[in-house]
């Protein structure tokens, strides 16, 4: 299992935030332009919430989007979550409370290149991220 790392100051937010950028030291380098785009932030506030030293904790709202953009193994989302539950007891309670999400399987055509092909998938989960999120705010109306 992943261990959450060491802080100097027993700061739970930094701990959590430390899992979060160890995750993301080992992404590609596209990886922090992507999850901003996804949260519809700039890339200085993922080093925010990606940075021990800062306080700024992250909105239980972006959890599903960094998890997803990040791809966390089991162990990392794990050791995430426990720090976050420690920082934040209640945050992580609307969280589980979050509604069910499922799997669909779609065809794509093959663009012959690797990269392209990872591009577009990354354009049509964005795609379908956020139609979801217009329909759960669009569900009271």
């Amino acid at each position: 299992m992943a261990k959450v790392p060491a802080v100097a100051s027993g700061d739970d937010v930094a701990a959590y935030k430390a899992v979060l950028q160890a995750v993301l030291d080992k992404r590609p380098s596209g990886t922090r332009q992507r999850l901003a785009t996804a949260l519809g932030k700039n890339r200085s506030f993922i080093s925010q919430i990606s940075n021990p030293s800062y306080a700024v904790p992250i909105p239980a709202r972006h959890l599903d989007i960094i998890f997803e953009i990040c791809h966390l193994s089991v162990d990392e989302r794990q050791a995430f979550l426990e720090a976050y539950g420690r920082a934040h007891p209640r945050r992580l309670k609307l969280i589980k409370d979050a509604a069910p999400t499922r799997e669909l399987r779609i065809q794509l055509p093959d663009l012959g290149d690797e990269v392209r092909n990872r591009e577009l998938e990354r354009v049509v989960e964005e795609f379908v991220q956020k139609v979801a999120r217009l329909f759960e705010q669009n569900k009271d109306r």
